[in-house]
């Protein structure tokens, strides 16, 4: 009753701090930031000129003293100070408008799973530095199996795969807690990379990761779909333009590639996700193993949208493989949740930090 009381005073926040992009959602508002987890400074002056799509847009378009730069590599704080930047950007843009005695937010953060003490300390001194009063940390894959409704505080088996920018992590969720996980630093990003390496090999062409990301996008996948009929053959020989600088000429050049040069690219990086999840069934105890070959496995982040990779999982693990609804917002709407019922989900968070009433 009192922490209703107090929530009246101040806004509440879940931010899912993500290498390539962040979200915050405002406790009865729902998401309200949705923006690249970059940061432009000028590093003659130490200002920070821009953060979030601003700041993505000067990306390998700026003098040399300003940097457009992520401040998270693999979901973990990289750069302390512009972290905090970031983070004070998120709230007072949250905050605005809110009477001057309003109280400071109770803010929950999602982090990957298994970081280490160090890297969590950074995290919620970021956020008290930016303005948050109470700092509550949830691990990624426990928040997006929240996010995807799934009946996390059962005596059952849930097997949730959150697949971002910087990590893809793979988890077994059972009465509130993680059974079993692992995190691996091969996610969005690292797929990007392999676009840009194919580029450099196969044709001495070099493309940025914007290039990377939007051929990513366009006609990126873990596996061939096998289609049957006519138009959607033509459709997987799919071809787009894909325009850099030749290395040996050093003059613009724009090439064709098409979907089976992307997804050979890519395909040692998608190899090491799925061989994460197999990995990660054989050592499932056999009790819950048998819950989540009735559910199936639930595929969570922007990387589940890769085409194909849900059927590629399939077919290796021999198991019903479904991505979750609105993937990418997953992980904040889950700590949303455990934001709004705090109380009940206590057991989800990730530390024993004593749960009060925001100061």
């Amino acid at each position: 009753m009192l922490n209703k009381f107090f929530s009246r005073f101040s806004q509440n926040i879940a931010i899912d701090l993500g290498t390539a992009t962040s979200l915050v959602y405002v406790q009865d508002k729902g998401i309200v930031i949705n923006e690249p987890s970059v940061v432009a400074v000028n590093q003659k002056t130490g200002q920070i000129l821009a953060i979030g799509a601003e700041a993505k847009k000067m990306v390998g378009r700026t003098p040399g003293y300003i940097v457009a730069t992520r401040p998270l590599v693999d979901g973990v704080v990289s750069d302390f100070e512009v972290t905090e930047q970031m983070l004070k950007y998120f709230i007072e843009r949250v905050r605005k408008g809110k009477f001057v005695l309003s109280l400071r937010p109770r803010v929950i953060v999602g982090i990957p799973y298994g970081v280490t003490e160090v890297e969590k300390k950074a995290v919620r001194d970021a956020a008290k530095n930016a303005g948050a009063g109470e700092v509550f940390l949830i691990e990624e894959p426990m928040a997006a199996a929240i996010g995807a409704r799934l009946a996390v505080q059962e005596a059952g088996g849930n097997f949730i795969v959150d697949i971002g920018g910087g990590t893809t992590e793979v988890a077994v969720i059972s009465l509130g807690g993680i059974v079993l996980a692992k995190s691996l630093r091969v996610a969005g990003d690292k797929l990007n990379e392999d676009i840009i390496r194919f580029a450099q090999e196969e044709y001495k062409l070099l493309i940025g990761e914007r290039a990377a990301e939007q051929i990513k996008i366009g006609i990126g996948s873990a596996c061939s779909l096998n289609s049957k009929s006519e138009t959607d053959k033509k459709k997987d020989k799919k071809e787009l333009p894909l325009r850099g600088r030749n290395l040996i000429t050093g003059l613009p050049e724009e090439i064709l590639v098409n979907e089976a040069d992307i997804r050979s690219a890519m395909e040692g990086s998608v190899r090491q996700i799925v061989s994460a999840v197999k990995t990660t069934v054989e050592e499932t105890p056999p009790e819950l193993l048998a819950d989540i070959m009735t559910k199936g496995i639930f595929l969570g982040g922007g990387g589940s949208l890769l085409r194909g990779l849900d059927i590629l999982i399939q077919r290796e693990v021999k198991m019903p493989t479904k991505i979750i609804e609105d993937p990418t917002t997953a992980v904040v709407r889950g700590a949303g949740m455990v934001l709004e019922n705090i109380d009940k989900l206590s057991e989800t968070l990730s530390g024993t930090e004593e749960i009060a009433p925001p100061r």
